[in-house]
């Protein structure tokens, strides 16, 4: 048998397909909070999800991933890039794919398989965020709140989830904390930025494992002036604090290191 007769003899109609295939997205970002004015510590940083309040049937009201159907013409992130973009007027961050979402009965609407997507951005991003197209509102909640005490529609609560249980990885395993940090900062403000992600990180000798590595290489290096002495700061801390900044420097990571 041919190709040819292969081609001739197929049909769609013999295969069930699902009846949607929708792009969910989940958006964290650290909000920061100055504390009053003259007090020496640093600022409230809490972890929040970007939640919309969804305009029409199902769930209508409650609150939910932005998120709707992908198109013919369309990959799966065109699609989560456009819905974020529609509903709350989001665009241009980085998405990382999560996953597949496929429980039966996950959706009233038929066999409805979605594609979920997450990231980590910086607040001002968010700045300009707005409710349209099915979105009746926008908000950005408290992780803890959104995964405890509030009722979100569809399979949306496992879905965020997965997602914290991603950027905490990622938190640890990469340097995506400096989106949250100014070039300049000290190791207190690194740690606060880590923690406020992953709250039980506790690392006794972080300063001297974020500064140098087995290749003398750090993730981390003091900043000097144009004399080579160190700058420092306090504007969080009575006694002045030793500035850093981002090599560029991203570890490779085995099993066996």
């Amino acid at each position: 048998m041919n190709q040819t007769e292969n081609e001739r003899n197929y049909s769609a109609d013999r295969y069930r397909t699902p009846d949607g295939a929708p792009a969910d997205i989940v958006i964290f970002t650290i909000t920061k909070q100055e504390k009053r004015p003259g007090k020496k510590s640093l600022p409230l940083r809490e972890l929040k999800v970007l939640l919309i309040r969804r305009k029409a049937w199902p769930f209508q009201g409650m609150w939910a991933l932005p998120g709707g159907f992908s198109k013919e013409t369309e990959t799966m992130e065109v699609t989560a890039r456009r819905e974020l973009e529609e509903e709350t007027g989001v665009n241009d961050v980085h998405l990382e794919y999560l996953g597949v979402y496929s429980e039966p009965g996950r959706d009233p609407r038929g066999w409805i398989i979605s594609h979920a997507y997450c990231a980590l951005v910086n607040e001002a991003l968010l700045a300009h965020r707005q409710a349209a197209d099915d979105a009746e509102e926008v908000g950005l909640f408290p992780v803890d709140e959104a995964l405890d005490k509030m009722e979100l529609a569809f399979d949306h609560r496992t879905i965020v989830r997965d997602a914290y249980s991603s950027i905490r990885e990622q938190m640890l395993t990469s340097t995506i904390a400096k989106q949250f940090l100014p070039e300049r900062f000290t190791l207190g403000e690194l740690q606060q930025v880590i923690r406020t992600v992953v709250p039980g990180f506790e690392e006794h000798n972080f300063i001297r494992k974020i500064t140098s590595t087995q290749s003398r290489k750090g993730i981390v290096e003091e900043v000097k002036d144009t004399n080579g002495s160190p700058l420092t700061s306090v504007e969080y801390s009575q006694r002045p604090a030793q500035l850093y900044r981002f090599t560029g420097y991203e570890p490779p990571l085995s099993i066996y290191g």
